[in-house]
């Protein structure tokens, strides 16, 4: 009876332990889940905005906070986060947990008596797009998603090296050079034909023909000379009419000592 006893209290143990093995080991194998489809290649801004976060409270004005969640009660907790980012020319690819990067991150458990690891926080430079992702987590599960975000502001110091390249050409665009042309173009000097234009000089013959009119004060000295004129002319009458006498005088002699 006691040989029979023992082996039934072996086999019962062998039950038990093959039991409890099966029951452990999902909690012992890892596995690999991707990023939501949903959430590739997408910003921090198409996310719901939650800066209220407090694990957010350390966010730096140029950085997005990402808040990736694991769900499902057979998910376990998450072990290991694959991250790809754009950064608008390269992919950049982040792992979490990683403390020899520039990028802060962490996790953080659930409370009560049996805790999860399904929270992982991760800090990037504000503009990022999330191309892709994977998980290692320590249970099943089909994919893992982002919860929320606080989107962060682009700094603005990135556009200043590009204009201090294209302000170097403002001496080689110096259109004072080229806008010279001005004095060149002065039509004043090509317009002062207006001055041989001038029809003034032409017109100051008008002024030749005020004198005839005799209105203004040169009016005199066409009257001093009819004057002088006609004195010649009775001076010359006078002269001939005195010859013509003379003449006349000695006919009339000679006429009468003719006789």
């Amino acid at each position: 009876m006691s040989q029979r006893r023992r082996v039934a209290r072996a086999a019962f143990s062998a039950t038990a332990a093959t039991a409890c093995l099966a029951l452990a080991t999902p909690a012992w194998a890892s596995s690999t889940i991707g990023l939501k489809s949903a959430h590739h290649g997408k910003k921090a801004g198409y996310f719901t905005q939650q800066c209220d976060d407090e694990r957010f409270a350390n966010l730096p004005d140029d950085h997005d906070g990402w808040h990736f969640v694991l769900p499902g009660k057979n998910s376990g907790s998450f072990e290991t986060l694959t991250l790809t980012f754009s950064d608008g020319t390269n992919d950049v690819t982040v792992n979490i947990p990683d403390g020899s990067d520039a990028y802060p991150d962490f996790f953080y458990s659930t409370g009560g008596k049996d805790p999860r690891q399904i929270h992982a926080y991760l800090f990037t430079p504000a503009g990022w797009k999330l191309v892709d992702g994977s998980a290692t987590i320590s249970g099943t599960g089909d994919d893992f998603n982002v919860s929320h975000t606080c989107k962060g502001t682009v700094p603005k110091p990135t556009p200043t090296p590009t204009p201090s390249v294209s302000e170097s050409p403002e001496p080689s665009e110096s259109p004072s050079a080229s806008e010279s042309p001005e004095p060149s173009e002065s039509p004043s000097a090509s317009e002062s034909p207006s001055t041989s234009e001038s029809p003034t000089p032409s017109d100051s013959a008008s002024p030749t023909t005020s004198p005839s009119g005799g209105t203004g004060g040169g009016g005199d000295l066409p009257l001093t000379g009819v004057a002088v004129t006609g004195m010649a002319l009775t001076g010359v009458a006078l002269i001939g009419g005195g010859v013509a006498l003379m003449t006349l005088r000695r006919r009339r002699d000679r006429i009468t000592f003719t006789g």
